[in-house]
């Protein structure tokens, strides 16, 4: 007999769970509050004729979003274009810019031409970092983490040394990189897992070698094809997608959960995956049936919100990639108004993203379609003065960067994106933009758990669980969650 299961949300973990659970013979039904697919990942377009991605612009650790689709016979061709940039993206310092190329080969000559002896030192780092990735992406991050005795294994425990938990990161990428610029470029990738490089364990140089070693890619047509290639997947194994659905409560009886209240109505389930926001799906239940107190949240470290812009600009920008990172300021001066003082940055370092040099569909002819990220504390004021004024400070830094002038009298369309909007649309924890930080404390077993402790039918996934934030572990965090459910399909439903 069919067991009914519902899926709160359709970001990158919600699709994942509805594909697994629906392959497995399950009636599933995912319920989202917004008009599309995707989460922090949702599109859209504008009258001018821009479209927009929201959040997810890096597709990194490409095998691993193959190993999804492979899972159900399909591959990535079979519903969109994967185009591998080169450069990867642009660094720019105050006084040099570092273009990645695509192939490692041509780095390790970079590196060299930068610090003498660093192109070799690049391809031990890598070796080392393909380790990590092999057994870190295959056997570490596959873990449901209940607990410890999941990781004692003879694979496991005869790696632990190269896998470098002890090690921060920054301590990890100094025994090989002297150059300030070189050191930067190393850490920039584990920025995004929330915390200062200090305090994330070096075991996270595989997303070195995720990004660097296999390429940046860009889906044709934005990063939006990803999502609703995943959703025609979960389609057709069977589950079922209904949008504009607020779920509002979530109901118990007897140690299970019996039904959700969406939109006001009641609708009866055997078991309930949440890949909405952890701490807002945990509001949804009685207090004695939650997993974590607002303590447990309050002392969480968190990974960051932040402040983000989509732009159409009525001309073409010379010199502009379809990456590129701005750090002509003190790294460190940013991470801690980020983690330390949560506030506003003085010298904010900040993200372009602008498709449009790869994608002429995303924006008009002869115009440009630019994205603009600047990390930021969760839970801090952000209101329209002072957006208007970070805008300003980012537009002035791509003017002396590609020597352009005026260009803020160039926007002809512009949005504003930051920690109340997360708040608003997500239900995102302080505003949150990536989940809880991946520091040691927050790792594997130290992370919410994927199981409700006093509800055997409740699950969780997503960023704010395992394996931790990013488009790839979220997609593994739907599978995990699915094979629990499959495996103790008779225990919990």
């Amino acid at each position: 007999m069919k067991k009914k299961i519902a899926v709160i949300g359709s970001g990158f973990s919600g699709l994942s769970a509805a594909a697994y659970l629906a392959k497995a013979g399950n009636d599933v039904q995912v319920f989202e509050k917004h008009d599309q697919p995707g989460g922090r990942a949702r599109q859209f377009s504008t009258q001018q004729g821009y479209i927009f991605d929201m959040g997810p612009s890096w597709y990194w650790m490409p095998d691993v979003i193959e190993s999804f689709f492979a899972d159900f016979g399909y591959k990535t061709a079979d519903f969109f274009e994967l185009i591998s940039l080169n450069p990867q993206f642009e660094l720019i310092f105050s006084e040099e810019k570092i273009n990645v190329p695509e192939s490692i080969e041509e780095l390790k000559i970079l590196f060299e031409q930068i610090e003498k002896g660093a192109g070799l030192q690049l391809e031990k780092f890598m070796q080392s970092a393909k380790f990590k990735y092999e057994v870190g992406m295959k056997d570490f991050v596959n873990k449901p983490c209940h607990n410890w005795l999941e990781f004692i294994s003879p694979k496991i425990a005869k790696s632990a040394l190269k896998l470098d938990l002890l090690t921060n990161f920054r301590t990890y990428v100094g025994k090989y990189f002297k150059n300030e610029k070189l050191r930067t470029l190393m850490e920039f990738p584990v920025i995004f897992l929330g915390a200062s490089p200090k305090n994330i364990p070096a075991l996270y140089s595989l997303m070195n070698y995720g990004g660097y070693a296999l390429g940046t890619h860009y889906p044709k047509g934005g990063f939006y094809q990803l999502v609703l290639a995943m959703k025609k997947v979960a389609e057709n194994q069977g589950a079922a997608f209904h949008f504009n659905k607020t779920v509002e409560n979530i109901n118990t009886d007897n140690g299970k959960v019996r039904s959700l209240t969406i939109n006001g109505e009641t609708y009866e389930f055997d078991a309930v995956v949440a890949s909405s926001d952890y701490h807002h799906t945990e509001t949804l239940l009685n207090k004695a049936y939650r997993n974590y107190s607002e303590e447990y949240w309050q002392n969480r470290t968190f990974a960051p919100s932040s402040l983000i812009y989509y732009l159409g600009i009525n001309q073409t920008i010379p010199g502009l990639k379809h990456h590129t990172l701005f750090f002509e300021h003190d790294l460190d001066e940013h991470i801690d108004c980020i983690y330390g003082e949560k506030k506003w940055p003085e010298k904010p370092l900040f993200y372009v993203c602008c498709p449009s040099k790869t994608d002429h569909a995303v924006a008009p002819k002869d115009k440009e379609n630019l994205f603009l990220l600047m990390p930021l504390a969760i839970g801090i004021n952000d209101d329209e003065s002072v957006r208007k004024k970070y805008l300003a400070e980012m537009i002035s830094r791509i003017e002396r960067h590609t020597g352009l002038t005026n260009l803020l009298s160039k926007i002809e369309y512009r949005k504003s994106y930051c920690v109340s909007d997360f708040i608003s649309d997500y239900n995102a924890y302080g505003g949150n933009a990536y989940g809880l930080a991946n520091t040691l404390s927050q790792t594997a077993v130290l992370k919410p758990k994927i199981r409700n402790k006093k509800l055997k039918n409740l699950f969780y996934t997503g960023q704010l669980t395992v394996p931790g934030p990013g488009v790839p572990p979220s997609i593994i965090s739907g599978k995990i969650v699915a094979n629990e459910i499959i495996k103790f399909k008779n225990e919990v439903l």
